[in-house]
């Protein structure tokens, strides 16, 4: 198994991006799509999910996302996801 250390640095900052915590102001900013719709999709299963970090606390994986944002960008022009 490789280390961190052994592995290319393309991925390992690839992988910190994918793996970045992010909090619902930037989620917002990068959707633009507003606090209740976000959760509202949530809930239907069509966004990714929140993590609890604590009672009060969630943030989003940044590349999941992202992932989501893409995602909807190829579904809007008929490509292939």
């Amino acid at each position: 198994m490789a280390t961190a250390s052994k592995l290319p640095a393309t991925f390992q900052v690839q992988s910190a991006t994918q793996r970045r915590f992010i909090k619902l102001a930037s989620v917002k900013s990068l959707t633009t799509l507003s606090t209740s719709e976000i959760y509202r999709r949530i809930g239907a299963g069509k966004f990714p999910q929140q993590i609890m970090l604590g009672p009060k606390s969630a943030v989003w994986i940044e590349g999941e996302v992202i992932q989501w944002c893409e995602a909807r960008i190829a579904e809007s022009r008929g490509e292939v996801v």
